[in-house]
């Protein structure tokens, strides 16, 4: 799987609250794809139903169209055995598109048109492009670029807000590239906007949802927006008008997506694929398991296909049948949570990988894999965590004979590793894992290990593997020059030194005696501050210093937006801060688990 029950909880769906109202309700879609395995792949997908459409043919469809064969259509005997909240969420799910979204989500529904769209001026200094700034991801901003600083960060005030009609996730990290914001929603668009104003230039409408950042790049005499949906396309649109470029469908898989933005460097374009197949892959009515992670390198021009690697090695192959009758197949799993990191001295391109969803765990599954960035060779692979093979679901009483007969603890690798030169000439890859270890790797001694630190070895579960249980290391660490800045769920933000993983600072913000907040969105450096967001929808600047608090705002509540949408903030658990040219800009609202749902982008500047 990857994520496990920590990302059961991602929500979408629903309707955001107006301004003074509570937060969106409804759990969302991404939990319809555990009702539809649980309840329709005895039929869809199984040979002796040849007339029912496939999973994959399912995914073609509009989230109403099958909403209606579940409601009043061909398929309301089996929809009349799910509740109106299952019925939604399969819907939506596997449309990737929440139900009346096409409309209310379109610019032209908006009143905060910008009133001219000058061609785009690219001067590439004020820019936070992509999701990590930059080859390395290392998440670092400098003063120049960021406009801000330790002195002027405590008058940020918020500037405007920006609601996503209907959404509940705002997870898709915001580029500023030209003065302008580029950002993907939940609710299936991808939007240009003003960063001074939040006026809208465009909307454009992929075949999904968007959970990636933007990666913005020259295309000939243009510049094209370049992203992943959860239906597993990646597209390249026209910055100045929104227009589609090209669109290449990556992966068949119906369970497969992309939830990372991609890498572009010197025309390629570098896409990883995740999956979310085993959320109910237990269930005996599922063919367990067939999706598997990759990487491929596109044609920035085009879109053409130049390589593509696989996770794992082998393909899924038939193993055995289980009780029902229904194929089982291994291996399988190993998916690819986090942007490519590029590292031009060595010719190559890293990606973290997740968990096994069959028995046994590859090689290759919660580690670090390097691959020719020319022909997608891979050069070498270090494993974090060995025998990790894991589905939701599969302990205690849940267990069935899908299930791996040795169920692993649900680690991975999920953040994008990070790259620093240093004096010595030496390359290191620093990255934490979900577990909460911390590692610094030799990029020129294939992946030899440097350091490696545990957060709190007191609290390791497992004897002889360090790690701490609930860490949740997960999205994205910073580097500045000579640390590097990690959030861990729980056990709040650490920064340890570059050089030799000394320990320098921990700091819990917002978090008491009897209060606990969660840290497991991306960080962003500038120098002198760390900006970091909580659960709880704080959201903070503290000091890279020491980690005393410079500056705070709490984002859960109700706006009034430029774009007259009631929206609401919530969790913040994913996606991280950007700053570029002065200002500071972050979604609120992401559900995870007990998180609190949202749909509103902010924008900061001192004032």
């Amino acid at each position: 799987m990857a994520l496990g029950a920590w990302y059961l909880g991602s929500l979408a769906g629903g309707t955001a609250g107006a301004a003074g109202s509570s937060a969106p309700e409804r759990v969302g879609t991404e939990l319809g794809f555990g009702v539809f395995q649980q309840h329709c792949v005895s039929c869809h997908g199984n040979p002796a139903f040849d007339r029912a459409p496939s999973p994959a043919t399912l995914r073609t469809m509009s989230a109403e169209r099958i909403y209606t064969a579940l409601t009043t259509g061909i398929m309301k005997p089996v929809g009349d055995t799910l509740n109106e909240a299952d019925r939604r969420r399969v819907s939506e799910s596997l449309a990737g598109q929440f139900l009346g979204s096409e409309k209310a989500g379109d610019a032209a529904s908006m009143p905060n048109h910008c009133a001219a769209n000058p061609p785009l001026r690219f001067a590439g200094h004020d820019a936070w492009n992509g999701w990590g700034n930059g080859l390395g991801n290392n998440r670092f901003q400098s003063t120049a670029a960021a406009g801000l600083s330790a002195a002027t960060v405590p008058n940020l005030k918020l500037k405007w807000a920006f609601g996503f009609p209907g959404g509940t996730s705002a997870f898709g990290q915001p580029a500023v590239v030209a003065g302008r914001v580029f950002v993907g929603s939940d609710i299936g668009y991808v939007y240009s906007l003003d960063a001074a104003t939040g006026c809208i230039y465009w909307s454009y409408r992929p075949a999904a949802g968007v959970r990636t950042a933007m990666t913005v790049g020259r295309l000939g005499n243009r510049y094209a927006v370049y992203f992943g949906d959860l239906k597993a396309n990646a597209y390249a649109i026209d910055a100045h008008t929104g227009g589609l470029i090209w669109k290449t469908h990556i992966e068949k898989h119906f369970a497969t997506r992309v939830t990372a933005a991609p890498a572009l460097y010197r025309g390629r374009l570098y896409v990883s694929i995740s999956a979310w197949e085993g959320f109910q892959a237990r269930v005996p009515d599922y063919p367990c398991c067939t999706a598997v992670g990759s990487v491929s390198a596109l044609d920035a021009n085009t879109g053409r296909m130049l390589w593509k690697t696989y996770s794992i090695a082998q393909p899924p192959r038939p193993t055995h049948r289980n009780s029902r009758g229904v194929q089982q197949w291994a291996p399988a799993g190993v998916p690819i949570w986090n942007t490519p990191t590029v590292d031009p001295v060595h010719h190559a391109v890293y990606v973290g990988t997740g968990d096994a969803s069959t028995y046994p765990a590859p090689a290759t599954s919660d580690a670090i894999l390097a691959l020719d960035m020319k022909t997608g060779r891979r050069l070498w692979s270090y494993q974090v965590y060995p025998g990790d093979s894991f589905i939701v679901g599969c302990s205690g009483a849940g267990k069935t004979e899908n299930c791996p007969p040795v169920i692993g603890p649900d680690w991975d690798v999920p953040m994008s590793p990070m790259l620093r030169q240093l004096p010595d000439e030496r390359t290191l890859l620093l990255f934490a894992t979900k577990p909460g270890d911390i590692l610094a790797l030799d990029a020129a001694r294939r992946g030899a290990v440097v350091w490696r630190i545990d957060r709190d070895a007191a609290l390791s579960s497992t004897p002889g593997i360090p790690g701490t249980v609930n860490a949740e290391a997960l999205w994205g660490g910073a580097l500045d020059e000579h640390t590097l800045y990690v959030p861990a769920g729980t056990k709040g933000i650490t920064a340890v030194s570059i050089a030799d993983g000394k320990r320098l600072w921990s700091a819990r913000p917002g978090a008491t005696a009897d209060r606990k907040v969660s840290y497991t969105a991306g960080v962003t450096a500038i120098p002198g501050v760390l900006f970091v967001a909580g659960a709880d929808g704080g959201l903070w600047a503290l000091s890279s210093d020491d980690g005393h608090p410079l500056w705070n705002y709490q984002t859960a509540h109700a706006y009034d937006t430029v774009n007259a949408v009631p929206a609401h903030g919530g969790s913040i658990s994913s996606a991280g801060p950007t700053v570029a040219g002065g200002m500071l800009f972050v979604g609120s609202g992401y559900g995870v688990v007990t998180g609190t749902p949202g749909n509103v982008l902010l924008a900061f500047a001192v004032q």
